[in-house]
């Protein structure tokens, strides 16, 4: 009996490996850039801006990452199914 594949947001997660963990690094560098940029503008400081361009690209490279390492993994299944 094999097992279930586990639900919601999991699922769509990359498998453990370097991929993941850049994945994971950014997205926790784009949640901080955030909380950073709002705690800024609340203090009054136009710093924040640089926080939210930081969040962006941390964002992206999130995106790009997860998208990668799904391509690569379709391409692979396509070569060995």
């Amino acid at each position: 009996m094999s097992p279930l594949p586990p639900p919601g947001p999991a699922r769509r997660l990359p498998p453990p490996g370097p991929t993941r963990r850049l994945a994971l690094y950014t997205l926790v560098v784009c949640v901080l850039a955030v909380a950073a940029a709002v705690v800024s503008f609340v203090q009054g400081s136009l710093l924040g801006i640089v926080w939210v361009l930081l969040a962006g690209l941390s964002s992206n490279m999130t995106w790009y990452y997860v998208r990668r390492d799904k391509l690569r993994r379709a391409a692979g299944a396509d070569v060995s199914g």
